[in-house]
């Protein structure tokens, strides 16, 4: 199959297949006598596995390391068991990150409970103070970032 059809059987786009072969995370395919790009079966089933990964925030690193114990099917899995573990602390830690942020939020939200003008809003002033004169630590807010 092309790249079109491997797109379309996986929920990818052609972009991120792409992507996802220039980080050596897909084989590369083989050619057609045109140069297309030839997919098999096996690289639907590894983009969709790595497709599930991303999908539970694992970074590219964690997924290329999940991939590499897949690939030595005998070894010990006290590393995938690792990895995970690691992986589920830092859920963890951003979980308490976005219950802050929620609760900055709220009170945030509190500061304006009217309608009036926009010089008087609560909720524009309170974002121009930060707290302490530095701004506030919210995290790591851009998401899959660890």
């Amino acid at each position: 199959m092309q790249i079109g059809e491997l797109a379309r059987n996986t929920g990818s786009s052609v972009e991120t297949i792409r992507f996802y072969e220039k980080q050596k995370l897909l084989p590369v395919p083989s050619r057609s006598s045109g140069n297309y790009r030839l997919y098999d079966a096996s690289h639907v089933e590894r983009l969709q596995f790595i497709r599930h990964c991303r999908s539970l925030d694992m970074t590219l690193e964690e997924v290329r390391a999940l991939l590499d114990f897949r690939d030595g099917p005998n070894e010990d899995c006290a590393g995938v068991n690792d990895l995970l573990d690691r992986h589920i602390g830092h859920v963890a830690r951003r979980i308490k990150e976005l219950k802050a942020l929620q609760g900055q939020l709220k009170e945030l939200r509190q500061q304006c409970s009217a309608s009036q003008s926009v010089s008087e809003c609560g909720i524009l002033l309170g974002l121009g103070q930060a707290e302490g004169g530095d701004a506030a630590n919210l995290g790591t807010h851009t998401g899959g970032c660890h």
